[in-house]
């Protein structure tokens, strides 16, 4: 079943329509503050410690600290048919980079631990830039504060989704009644307010914080700015899920998107107009 109904902005994809448009798993919640030393990648520097909790799903939130060396790509469209967006050339800017906040889902790819992450930073020459951080070539230089919420008994895994060729995280595991800690995807195309009302409503979650990362299709924000940027990355910097003054479930997200030129957009999202690009991989932990 659809999740919202357009006008708003969708663009179209390669695949067959996949039926299920959001996708969901949970369980209890592990909370988890860290901080990240200096000297090892990210996906190391997380991978053990998550592991260690006995996570297999989560979300994790970065914040502070430096990274030499830096790699990162931004959103840009795609030069052929087989994908509907797709990504930059590789950014690896010289000297320490500067964390300002990211966000990061934490899983497996091939049986081994995994992470995409969406950030905001600071390079050495002052600029400040946003986009996809590559985890395995990003090493931390200087502490990095970090807190993480997932579960054990759901998972997220890399998995092919036909829709757009991409091969995404999805959630694996039961599908929990009134889970602490649930993991939510959302297809292209989806209103991604109404998924995560719909997807709250099912499983039984009556308030939630909501985190996470994904890609909107030219963001419209509250206080009307929309972004003509069909390719984006974006990162939640306050969300949540609770009843209305109506009684019913609304979400409300408040996000750093990075459009195809680089350029920074912030602010709170309007309700009901914001479609889901290539995906959103959630966190919804409950209040």
């Amino acid at each position: 079943m659809r999740s919202g109904t357009p006008p708003f902005a969708t663009l179209a994809q390669p695949g067959p329509l996949r039926a299920e448009r959001w996708l969901a798993a949970g369980g209890s919640l592990i909370h988890r503050p860290l901080d990240l030393a200096p000297g090892r990648t990210l996906l190391d520097a997380l991978a053990g410690s998550l592991g260690e909790a006995g996570m297999r799903g989560g979300v994790v939130h970065l914040t502070g600290g430096s990274f030499a060396p830096f790699a990162y790509v931004m959103p840009a469209l795609s030069a052929e048919p087989r994908y509907a967006a797709y990504y930059s050339e590789t950014f690896r800017p010289g000297g320490e980079t500067r964390l300002e906040r990211a966000s990061a889902t934490f899983g497996e790819r091939d049986g081994a631990a995994f992470l995409h992450i969406h950030g905001t930073w600071i390079e050495a020459d002052g600029r400040r830039r946003a986009g996809h951080l590559l985890p395995a070539e990003v090493v931390v230089s200087e502490p990095v504060r970090a807190e993480a919420w997932g579960t054990a008994e759901a998972a997220w895994r890399v998995e092919p989704d036909a829709e757009t060729n991409f091969s995404l995280f999805t959630p694996a595991g039961p599908g929990a009644d009134a889970p602490a800690c649930l993991l939510l995807k959302i297809q292209p195309n989806e209103e991604i307010h109404a998924a995560i009302e719909a997807a709250a409503r099912a499983h039984g979650v009556a308030a939630a914080r909501v985190r996470g990362i994904g890609s909107i299709v030219r963001p419209t924000f509250a206080d009307g700015r929309a972004i003509p940027t069909d390719a984006s990355e974006v990162l939640i910097r306050d969300g949540s899920v609770r009843p209305g003054p109506d009684g019913r479930l609304a979400a409300h997200l408040d996000i750093a998107v990075v459009d195809v030129a680089g350029g920074i957009h912030e602010g709170v999202l309007r309700r009901g107009a914001n479609a889901a690009c290539i995906t959103f991989e959630l966190c919804l932990t409950a209040e």
